[in-house]
């Protein structure tokens, strides 16, 4: 009698930081994974404890930036197929269509869609949904660029796209959510700022107002209710703290 096809290893690919709240749900979506690669960055809690109790493979990691510190999760990676997930990520129905395509595979990357939950509503508007993005690929096929925020796999070659979506949960609560804000800021303006570009209290002013007006009126936000509301002027508020941090770096600079 003939052996069946083997199937394809898949590993799954996270970084960490205290999440000892969150991962177990994300793990327990991808348990049927067999290989499971968690880089931690010294984490004060439970997250590497919860995470070998999983099977995981971890490994403690200094803080990188984020597109550094997920190409080093994916170089560990032992699968000949790698999904990458954030610790606030969910798969639901995805494992059974992530190997049906892996083991016929008709592109070497795919992109899911997102579900991004926020404040208990599915937000549909001002691009949180599909929020398509690149996370299943074949190893040696895409990487990820140094950027130290708004990180995305780059893929050599056309890009596949699958069906069931990962749900997202970005936000524990509002006071995260405004720390989010300041680290992004801040690790915005710093690679402005090492592009070499410039900036104004003019510049900030008109960036911020521009982002509320294109999240909540032209692409739809308001649709959203109260949730798009708030997450159109945090938006704005992030772009106006972006650039007046590029500002101080560029006045810091000259001194």
């Amino acid at each position: 009698m003939m052996s069946s096809k083997r199937e394809v290893a898949i590993s799954i690919a996270l970084i960490t930081l205290n999440e000892e709240d969150r991962l177990s749900a994300c793990l327990q979506s991808v348990s049927w994974a067999g290989d499971i690669v968690v880089v931690d960055s010294d984490s004060s809690d439970r997250t590497a404890e919860i995470a070998r109790s999983f099977g995981a493979r971890v490994f403690n990691e200094p803080w990188r930036g984020f597109g550094a510190q997920k190409q080093f999760a994916i170089e560990q990676c032992r699968g000949d197929w790698i999904l990458l997930l954030d610790a606030d990520e969910r798969l639901s129905e995805c494992a059974r269509e992530i190997k049906k395509v892996v083991n016929s595979p008709l592109y070497q990357a795919y992109s899911l869609p997102r579900k991004n939950f926020f404040m208990g509503r599915w937000i549909k508007h001002a691009g949180w949904w599909p929020d398509r993005t690149i996370r299943l690929f074949k190893r040696g096929t895409a990487h990820m660029p140094a950027q130290l925020v708004h990180e995305s796999l780059q893929a050599n070659g056309r890009v596949g796209e699958l069906a069931s979506p990962i749900i997202h949960y970005p936000f524990r609560n509002l006071s995260q959510m405004m720390q989010k804000m300041d680290k992004y800021s801040s690790a915005g303006a710093l690679e402005l700022y090492n592009k070499g570009q410039s900036s104004s209290y003019l510049k900030a002013i008109s960036r911020s107002a521009w982002a509320f007006f294109y999240n909540y009126l032209l692409r739809g936000g308001f649709w959203d209710g109260g949730p798009g509301l708030v997450i159109a002027i945090s938006d704005a508020v992030n772009k106006f703290f972006k650039y007046a941090k590029l500002k101080e770096l560029v006045d810091q600079g000259k001194e």
